[in-house]
């Protein structure tokens, strides 16, 4: 029988819901932009996301994008902070200052709600809520009513996310969502650059314009050969300095990164739904230790760039009481 359990407590001094479940364990910090801390094979010893150090919590609280899985609502760069919708232009502050730009929206260092947290002899659960109407931080750069909920499951088959966007409002609603997943590499105890390689189920790479600001042309750029390994799954993550951004192109059905081990002969899998058309990669510069595949439903600075099909670039926008949802895992085998 599957030990499991669900539970409020602390991870560094902050509040957390821990779950655990067979080999393995994760905490989720609510008040923290519902960030999942941390998920951990105790069994091996393995840390599979990154997290802060013991000096690092008022670091990380300042800047929580590069531990764990942040929420990005509405996500990546929007030139000058401009967001248009609908007709209406919304301003969100800049905070990238060197580039002119607003990064990553404001879901990631909210306060989330604990709706319900729960565990059987098979899993344990953990469901958040953010609700932003009139009255809410948010809602004076985004004047939309909506909820946004994440439900963590933990099992032996690993982590499980569904995450839902729905309109509470009569306006219709951006439904612009990416995670900035941030993964041990390597993950293993004892191993190093040498011995992963990974894969992305990529499709094209988007240009970035030539000024330094990261904002796509809306054009496409030919794959390096470096490029076309990470989609075979025969690159190292860090073969090359990369904030880069791509189409995703599911293989076999399936929309995810894999990391192997190839010491250990054990393998991450972190499939992405389908629904999320895009990838951002990040790697810190290409400095070992972690890197950030990021799934994400629309192209970087969508809402402003005009001359291409809403679908194509995930510019999703959702009516009074609809509801989109995803949901991805995470998991070792080996």
């Amino acid at each position: 029988m599957t030990l499991t359990q669900a539970y409020e407590g602390t991870y560094q001094g902050e509040r957390a819901v821990w779950l655990k479940a067979g080999p393995y364990e994760a905490a989720v910090l609510p008040e923290i932009g519902a960030n999942l801390i941390a998920f951990r094979d105790t069994k091996r010893g393995i840390a599979i996301l990154r997290e802060p150090g013991e000096n690092e919590m008022d670091a990380f609280k300042a800047r929580p994008f590069v531990h764990g899985i942040p929420v990005l609502f509405p996500p990546n760069r929007f030139d000058a902070g401009k967001f248009q919708w609908d007709g209406e232009t919304y301003h969100f502050p800049i905070n990238e200052e060197d580039r002119g730009n607003h990064l990553h929206g404001f879901a990631h260092s909210a306060a989330w709600q604990v709706d319900h947290f729960s565990a059987d002899e098979l899993e344990s659960r953990v469901t958040l809520s953010l609700t932003v109407g009139e009255g809410h931080p948010i809602y004076q750069y985004m004047p939309f009513e909506f909820t946004l909920k994440l439900q963590y499951t933990l099992s032996e088959e690993g982590l499980h996310q569904r995450v839902s966007v729905r309109n509470n409002g009569g306006k219709r609603l951006p439904c612009l969502l990416a995670f900035h997943t941030t993964v041990n590499a390597p993950f293993m105890p004892g191993s190093g650059k040498d011995d992963i390689r990974f894969k992305l189920t990529i499709g094209d790479r988007w240009q970035m314009g030539d000024d330094g600001r990261m904002l796509p042309t809306g054009r496409f750029q030919p794959l390096s050969e470096g490029e076309k390994k990470m989609a075979e799954g025969t690159q190292t993550p860090f073969f090359e300095s990369m904030d880069n951004h791509y189409t995703a192109k599911p293989q076999n059905g399936r929309n995810y990164m894999e990391l192997t081990d190839t010491r250990a002969g054990v393998k991450l899998i972190y499939d992405a739904g389908t629904g999320y058309k895009q990838w951002m990669i990040w790697n810190n510069g290409a400095e070992i230790g972690f890197f950030c595949p990021e799934p994400q439903v629309n192209l970087v600075n969508a809402p402003n760039i005009s001359g291409l099909p809403a679908e194509e670039i995930g510019l999703i926008g959702l009516e009074r009481g609809e509801i989109w949802e995803e949901t991805s895992r995470l998991y070792l085998i080996g």
